[in-house]
Order: structure tokens, then sequence, then C-alpha cells
């Protein structure tokens, strides 16, 4: 059980950070890609945002999937999907071509991320989940830094189709460890699929998060943006009408009702978003506001991966220290002041000072996604966890998409309101800002979870509780203090 509880995170975060750099990766080699096939760079954005719109698309269904076939046997064939569109990629002589291989890497991440999640839940132990979850945290964390210095390291001294052929020893690699260290679980209960509900969240998650995400790219007209936007609002509108009349839906909205998970997805967006956007602001500035090449670029920002990779050691022992409410709504503003220290960068600024600053706010930043991930499956029920990790994908994919819109729409805004027709370093400061006080915003609802929320996984005990209803409350509050691990039955009646 020990060995299982270490390896399994390790193979769940094997996958994710494939899908996380090759999502991130393709960004740099666009130019060399679109030479070799002969498209222009911006017609090969379509690649991009394909990608995400098939992210979109299917996630919906991955916790139906995995509790119909067994979250090991769709995981397996979901990272099996994902090096068959990578190869695919490879092998592409046209945009038509390139694009339907992204489409196919989309449907395989869809189920990795979710599902993956999903079996790491299933198979370790609750005490052990606040670092299993520390493990998985870092390759979201790395990916997006690592991708761009690594796609024009590949590009430069190799060919850019090795992008795409470097994910087939580890999705082989990773096939196998899944195969031989976890258990085939299925579901007791399978629910009939919501084909119809599958298509109007697929519709509205789609338009929503291809509208967000192209934003950003400059790939299509404010009005078209706008239009998907809407139209994906409409149609998740229309899903959340059907939902309440449909008792196995593919997004279940009901679970919000859990403190700690409606927590995890309301404060959770706003902290993603915020954070979200430094992957696409931080080498603009880099290379467009200082000069840096794509390579020097990529490894200054690779320092934020360095404190996430710190953080690991002891996530759990801060958890357990001060308790997940206390813990995330502090350092929610934390995380969001080092966000807001990158609008204080300039060309004078030394790289060391910079690179100190992404480190330890790296470090933070790691800790409070830690922390979400970890308290978002506190209170679930196992028959409800399949829908859990559904909808908890779903919630940050539709984050990061809108931290890209929302980092786009303030440079943007920033030019206009100071006449600036080409980007320049001063343009990013406001953009930082704005969406470190997005991110901080979420310590709000980070704070409105119980004081005592997810201390079966945490292992905190015991905790002092300030009472609001006088001192019969303090006394139960005095003897929960009181109380052991072994005696959680004395406990109860002294708080009956």
């Amino acid at each position: 059980m020990v060995d299982k509880q270490r390896i399994i995170p390790l193979i769940v975060a094997t996958a994710l950070f494939m899908e996380n750099m090759d999502s991130t990766v393709i960004a740099t080699s666009l130019p060399a890609i679109a030479a070799d096939i002969g498209t222009s760079p911006l017609t090969l954005k379509l690649a991009i945002t394909s990608y995400l719109l098939s992210l979109a698309v299917f996630i919906p269904a991955s916790g139906w999937t995995a509790d119909r076939f067994g979250a090991r046997m769709v995981f397996a064939i979901a990272v099996g999907v994902f090096m068959v569109g990578s190869v695919g990629c490879a092998l592409s002589t046209s945009v038509t071509d390139f694009v339907f291989a992204r489409i196919l890497q989309g449907m395989g991440g869809a189920m990795m991320t979710p599902v993956g999640r999903l079996v790491l839940l299933r198979s370790v132990d609750k005490s052990a989940l606040v670092n299993a979850m520390a493990w998985v945290t870092i390759p979201a964390l790395i990916g997006p830094v690592i991708g761009p210095p690594l796609g024009g390291f590949i590009t430069t001294y190799a060919s850019w189709h090795w992008i795409f052929l470097i994910n087939i020893p580890i999705g082989l690699l990773g096939i196998f460890m899944a195969l031989k260290f976890i258990d085939p679980i299925k579901s007791d209960e399978r629910e009939p699929f919501d084909l119809y509900g599958m298509v109007l969240a697929g519709l509205g998650l789609a338009g929503i998060a291809f509208g967000l995400s192209v934003a950003g790219l400059n790939l299509l007209p404010w009005s078209t943006i706008a239009a998907l936007v809407v139209g994906g609002s409409i149609s998740m509108t229309l899903y959340v009408i059907h939902a309440r009349r449909t008792g196995s839906p593919v997004l279940d909205f009901s679970l919000l009702k859990l403190p700690t998970l409606r927590a995890a997805i309301l404060g959770g967006f706003l902290f993603r978003l915020g954070i979200g956007a430094l992957p696409f602001l931080l080498p603009l500035l880099m290379q467009i506001g200082f000069g840096l090449s794509p390579f020097h670029s990529g490894l200054v920002t690779f320092a934020s991966s360095l404190g996430a990779m710190g953080m690991k050691t002891l996530a759990a022992r801060l958890i357990r220290t001060f308790g997940f409410r206390n813990l995330m709504t502090v350092n929610a503003i934390v995380s969001a002041v080092f966000l807001a220290a990158c609008a204080l960068f300039t060309v004078s600024t030394p790289l060391l000072i910079i690179m100190i600053i992404l480190v330890v706010g790296g470090f933070f930043r790691s800790l409070e996604f830690t922390a979400i991930n970890t308290v978002a499956y506190a209170d679930v029920e196992p028959p409800q966890m399949s829908r859990a990790t559904t909808l908890v994908s779903v919630n940050q994919q539709l984050a990061v998409s809108a931290g890209v819109a929302v980092g786009a729409a303030s440079v943007e805004t920033t030019m206009w309101l100071s006449h600036v027709s080409e980007l320049n370093a001063t343009v990013f400061a406001p953009a930082f800002v704005v969406v470190a006080l997005t991110s901080a915003v979420s310590s709000f609802f980070f704070w409105q979870m119980p004081a005592d929320a997810g201390h079966e996984i945490s292992g905190r005990k015991a905790v002092d509780i300030s009472s609001r209803k006088g001192a019969a409350k303090s006394a139960a509050s005095a003897a929960v203090k009181t109380a052991t691990e072994d005696t959680q039955d004395v406990r109860d009646q002294r708080l009956g």
C-alpha cells in the first residue's frame, strides 16, 4: 500500500506533465511547423485552439466513462489516444492533418486529467492525499513554463517533429505502470448516459473556452469572440435547467452544496484565473518588453517551477499545522502579492531579483493549488467522486482560458488608454495588477469554509474554534481539543 501511494501519484503526474507540456511547447515552434507544412503561423494557431476545443467538448463525458469502463482502463486508453494524436502531429503534411491530430490529442487529454485524478482519489488513502496532490500539482506548474524553452531548443537543434515524438516513450511507460500498479476499480452503480446534457454542456463549454482562448491570439474579431462566449453561455444556461430535471447529469452542480467543494470551485476559479494569465503575460514581457530570446525567457520563467518543486516536501506539514481554511485564505493573498510584484519588473531589474520573486511566488502558488485540489474532495462520498473530478476539471479549464482572456484584454486596454500601438514593457504592469487582484478575491470564498474543513485529510485532529453562540459552544470546543483520534465516539457525544 505504501509503495502504491507513492507510485500512483507519479504515474498520474507523468501523464499530466506530458499533456501540460505538450499544450505549451507547440507555441514556440509554430513558425517552423508552419513553414514546413506550407502555411502561415497565424493559420496554424488553429492547432492550439482546436486542442482546447476538443478538451472542452469531451471533459464532461469523462466521469461517466470512468464509472462505466473502469478508471484504470480509461486512463490507459486516454494516454494511448494522446500518443496516437502525437504521432499524427509529427506525420502531418497539411493544416488539416495537423488540426485533426490535435483534436485527437485533445480527446485523450480530456480523459487523462479528470480520470487520472479519479484514479488517485480511489487508490490513495485520504491521510496521504495531500502529499499525493502535491506531486500531481507540480506538472501543472512546470509544463507551461518549461514548454516554450524546450520547444525552442528542440526546433533549433533537432526537428519540430520530436516535440511530439518524445511523448511516445513517456506514454508507453505510463500505460505499462498504470496497468501494473493501478487496481481495476469500477463503479457498482451504472447510470444512464446523459446524451442531451452532454451536447448542451459540450457546446456551452466549447463556446466559452474557445472564445476566451482565442481572445489573446488575435485570431478572430472581437465580435465573433463575443458571439462564441454568449452562445456558449446560453447553452450552459439551458444545460443547468436540464440538469435539475435529470438524475444523472454529466455535470452535477448539486455537489456545490458541499462547502469545501464549493469553495474549491468558486475560489479556485478566481485564483486560477489570475495565475493562469502568468504563463501568457510573463513570456511576452520577457521577450517583447525586455528583448530576451524565447530560450532565455523560458529559463527565467522556469524559476517559478523550482519554487513549486520545493513546496512538495512542506505542503502536508503546513496544511496540518494551520488547517485548510486558514492557510488557503492567507496564502491566496500572499500568492497574489508575488503575482502583482511582476508589475514592478523593468528592463533595469536584475534577473536575479526577478528569479527570486518567481521562485518564492512559485512556492506559494503551488501550495495553494495543492490545497485547493485536495480540499475539493474532502466531503465527497465515493459514489460521487467521478462527478466531482469532472466538475473540477471543467472549472480548471475555464479558469485558465479566462485568465488568458483577462490578461490579453488588460494589455490591450492599457495600450488603448496610453495611445500605444505596439507592445512594450510598460503596458504589462496593469495586467499583472488586475489578475493579482482577481486572485486575491478568492480568499473570501476560502474563508467561508468551516473552521475544521478537511481535517480528516490534513491530519489536524484538534483545533480551537471561535464561538459565536456563547459559552456552551466554547465548552464543546474545549472538549474537542482534549479528545484524541482513538476516542471518536466520546468526542461525538460531547459535541452532541
